[in-house]
């Protein structure tokens, strides 16, 4: 049984004065609330003062909780009701990593804007893209896959670490092919890559980009524009890799030229293969797993980073299908035995 927090010595804890209270707290100190819903402690400010009472595990936690978020301040990062809740959870979960190291990584800077990892795992996943050749990101929609990665490509390519980017997705959908969709082939491609020319409009001056896709500095091309290729001094990107197969996937890793990096994107969830056809981002990961310069980061539902429900919903969709493939297993078992 837990001890009321009011049997517990106060511990006090003091604002920098560089720090503005409200910028900590939040206007109408709505951050100090999501302290005090979040931990077993009582959390009144006095001035540039905060005294914290509660067991003295919560109490610490809430200590270093303030500290980082002091830390993002400094940065001139704003805090947000989104911030303070991924410290917390970082927290809790007593990773080796300080929130405030993860939160406040500038990727990218454009029109005033700037990218940067939102969870653990999304910084993790940025650190093995910089310390590996090929890294796959594997994970649910809305983590952060693929914009990380076109991130860290614009970024590569503006430090001339690398001199073209190429960005290519499977041109495959549920129920369709791409004969039987009206317009030229330029039409139809199109609607498949629309949502990496979305992603480089947030990255990249608008103005520019027709420029670069014309002198070829950046190539935005389905996966079957690969074959035959050799892609030197180039920061390659596949996208929605569960739709490849097999022999797509060999033929896209092969493409690799010296100088170059490859991040494959994809979700194994989402695959929209005709049926009988074995995804290509399921097989290399046996094939693969255990070469060197070869990363496998993988992103959970607690890194979605869009609307707070796009999280619960991928994570209840998760729980059923666990539900539903344990009861078809019961079932196989079942008409086995009998």
């Amino acid at each position: 049984m837990t001890e009321p927090a009011t049997e517990h010595p106060a511990h006090t804890f003091t604002v920098p004065s560089s720090v503005d209270a409200v910028a900590l707290f939040g206007p109408g100190d709505e951050f100090l609330r999501l302290i005090e819903r979040d931990f077993e402690a009582d959390v009144h400010v006095r001035g540039d003062r905060v005294s914290v009472t509660g067991a003295p595990s919560e109490v610490a936690l809430v200590e270093r909780l303030l500290d980082e978020l002091v830390a993002i301040v400094r940065t001139g990062q704003g805090l947000t009701r989104e911030t303070v809740e991924r410290s917390v959870g970082m927290l809790r979960a007593e990773t080796q990593e300080r929130p405030a190291e993860v939160l406040s990584l500038n990727i990218l800077s454009n029109r005033g804007r700037t990218i940067r990892p939102k969870t653990l795992n999304q910084k993790r996943y940025v650190d093995a893209i910089d310390a590996h050749t090929i890294v796959f990101g594997i994970g649910p929609a809305g983590t952060g896959k693929t914009y990380l990665a076109m991130a860290k490509a614009v970024q590569a390519l503006q430090s001339k670490e690398v001199s073209r980017i190429i960005l290519t997705r499977p041109a495959v959908e549920a129920g369709e092919r791409l004969g039987y969709l009206p317009g030229t082939l330029s039409e139809k491609i199109d609607p498949y890559l629309r949502p990496l020319y979305d992603a480089l409009h947030d990255m990249i001056d608008p103005e520019t980009i027709p420029k670069l896709l014309t002198s070829g500095v950046i190539e935005v091309a389905p996966l079957a524009y690969m074959r035959g290729r050799t892609l030197n001094d180039a920061f390659i990107i596949l996208d929605e890799a569960q739709n490849t197969t097999a022999e797509q996937m060999k033929m896209f890793l092969t493409r690799l030229g010296f100088g170059s990096k490859i991040v494959v994107t994809g979700d194994v969830t989402q695959v929209d293969l005709p049926a009988g056809q074995r995804s290509g981002l399921r097989v290399v990961q046996d094939i693969l797993g255990d070469v060197d310069d070869i990363h496998f980061s993988r992103l959970s539902s607690r890194d979605v980073v869009r609307h707070r429900l796009v999280g619960k919903i991928v994570a209840a969709y998760d729980h059923f299908d666990a539900g539903a493939n344990q009861s078809a297993g019961r079932g196989s078992r079942e008409r086995r035995g009998s």
